[in-house]
């Protein structure tokens, strides 16, 4: 069986006497000192432990999106009639894409982009618009109307039917014999001086430029029904009117104005029907944008192969006036990738402050063609898209934070000789960002505040360093107040007594040399006895009193 003593002698911690110890006034100083730089460190070292570290690394782009990309955006257009803006997509494999309406929504506003009513329907996509096969016998049945007589004959009918169309136009062309026939059977039919309940006219963009932009017109030929009465809108004053997409032979023509009177004669000849009747003629009617702007918002999903995104002026039965068509544009919004709730986006920059910061690049921007470049212009946007990933391995199993796509944009207006457009040009990298929150360990952190404890402790308990300071600094106050020139030597022994005969003694001597005025240098010896606790071995059982000098360092030669 082991016995207590040997049980004792493994004691690493053995126990200091009492009356061994002594409180002193440095040593409450010291200690002080010691337990600030304790919490010192201890707090850095937190801070430490308690900062997120990341690593950053590229890869080949494995995105769980699989092969398509969803593009969200919202762009005003002041210039472009909700009519005929057409949102396309084309890629470099070949994918044409026109006129996406499905995740399409579009909204009329005026030049201050404040909306002008509610959503603008483009309505279902019609087949081959009918022209007929009348020839042009130069007879007139519609009525030409100019800017200063247009609101007088808006207010005489009750149902107005303005063409509105420029002689240049080839549709214009191929739509003038059949409306023309149709305004003369009209006209027999329910005579303007008789029956008063409808009339056809015409209206020449060419002549009357500024009639047809405050009526929004941007297309050739644009039909407009004007209605008297339910649609005057009070606190503009004006009229609200549709527009007609069907056929443009005359019996079709002539089968919707009938269409638009016969609700007439039963209820009033001065006033409209407030509620549309549903009749055959209904799906060819719409109503005209109210404004002559447009406002594009939704999402298109794209390869991920280098493509574009355009939005211009596009219609199969129109011409347009390249000169005319200006695609300036406010972006309110433009990203990649799903999108990235503000919440979520709002945590993770709290830990990387620089991620997000080209997520919506071009968000807030303005492209406005002052006209300073010229007539076609053509504004287009070079976006080149890096997807970044963010992973944290706090658990057992990786977690994806955050994945989404940031992008460098560069923007340019220039002239074309085609139809002006308002392209977003995007390349997708085929490689990823990876960003890894890599996890600090527990135990280390533990480890080094143990290490800071115990080292802080253990340095400050040698008084004998402490007290070393203090000798240098005597040093050197004789150098300066005794004469002393130069340092030749120092010397260091050791006294170890019996532990009631206080501690372990150090005995350390200064060779100095002082000068006199009229002479050579006096070596003169200086020692110092410092008493410091004995940490080394106070069981031991000294009887006698030992002095072992260890070594004497000569630092220079003696000089006399």
């Amino acid at each position: 069986m082991v016995s207590t003593n040997k049980l004792k002698s493994v004691d690493f911690y053995r126990k200091i006497p009492r009356d061994l110890t002594e409180a002193s006034l440095s040593g409450a100083g010291l200690s002080i000192v010691a337990a600030l730089a304790m919490m010192f460190l201890f707090g850095m070292e937190l801070n430490n432990y308690l900062t997120v570290d990341t690593s950053t690394s590229v890869i080949v782009d494995n995105s769980s999106d699989g092969e398509f990309l969803r593009i969200d955006f919202n762009l005003s257009f002041p210039s472009l009639s909700c009519e005929f803006a057409s949102v396309d997509v084309s890629d470099v494999l070949g994918t044409n894409r026109l006129n996406i309406t499905k995740t399409i929504r579009k909204f009329s506003i005026d030049h201050d982009l404040k909306p002008t009513g509610s959503e603008f329907h483009s309505g279902p996509v019609l087949h081959l618009i009918n022209h007929g096969d009348e020839v042009d016998e130069g007879s007139e049945g519609s009525v030409s109307l100019k800017a200063h007589n247009f609101d007088q004959y808006l207010h005489q009918y009750p149902i107005l039917v303005v063409n509105f169309y420029a002689p240049w136009c080839y549709w214009s062309n191929r739509l003038k014999p059949s409306w023309e026939k149709a305004a003369k059977i009209i006209r027999e039919s329910y005579d303007p001086e008789i029956d008063g309940r409808i009339l056809l006219a015409k209206v020449d963009c060419t002549e009357e430029g500024d009639l047809c932009r405050r009526n929004h017109i941007q297309g050739y030929p644009s039909i407009r029904i004007f209605r008297k009465g339910s649609d005057i809108r009070d606190e503009h004053g004006h009229h609200d009117h549709e527009s007609y997409y069907g056929d443009r032979d005359t019996d079709s023509l002539v089968k919707t104005m009938e269409g638009l009177v016969a609700p007439i004669a039963v209820e009033s000849q001065r006033h409209a029907l407030e509620h549309k009747p549903e009749n055959a003629t209904e799906h060819v009617k719409r109503p005209a944008p109210s404004a002559g702007g447009c406002r594009i918002e939704g999402y298109v999903r794209v390869k991920k192969v280098p493509g574009n995104l355009m939005i211009s002026a596009r219609s199969g039965a129109h011409s347009f006036d390249s000169t005319q068509m200006n695609l300036s544009h406010v972006i309110s919004h433009f990203s990649f990738g799903m999108k990235v709730l503000p919440r979520v986006m709002s945590d993770v920059k709290h830990l990387l402050p620089y991620i997000g910061r080209s997520y919506d690049r071009l968000n807030g921007r303005s492209f406005i063609n002052h006209r300073d470049v010229g007539a076609n212009v053509t504004i287009e946007h070079y976006l080149q898209v890096v997807k970044t990933e963010v992973v944290t391995r706090r658990s057992s199993a990786e977690h994806k934070l955050i994945e989404e796509y940031e992008y460098t944009a560069h923007s340019s207006l220039a002239q074309t000789v085609y139809m002006p457009t308002a392209k977003f040009h995007f390349e997708l990298s085929p490689m990823q960002v990876l960003i890894t929150e890599n996890p600090k360990s527990f135990s280390h952190f533990i480890t080094n505040v143990c290490a800071i404890i115990g080292g802080v402790f253990t340095v400050a308990g040698k008084k004998f360093c402490f007290k070393i300071l203090l000798l240098l600094q005597a040093g050197s106050t004789l150098f300066a107040t005794g004469g002393v020139s130069s340092l030749l030597g120092v010397g260091a022994g050791t006294v170890s007594e019996e532990p009631g005969g206080g501690g372990e003694a150090v005995v350390v001597s200064f060779v100095l040399v002082s000068e006199e005025p009229g002479g050579g240098g006096e070596a003169v010896v200086v020692s110092f006895v410092l008493a410091v606790e004995c940490l080394l071995d106070l069981s031991a059982k000294t009887t006698t009193t030992t002095f072992s000098f260890l070594r004497q360092l000569s630092l220079f030669p003696l000089m006399k």
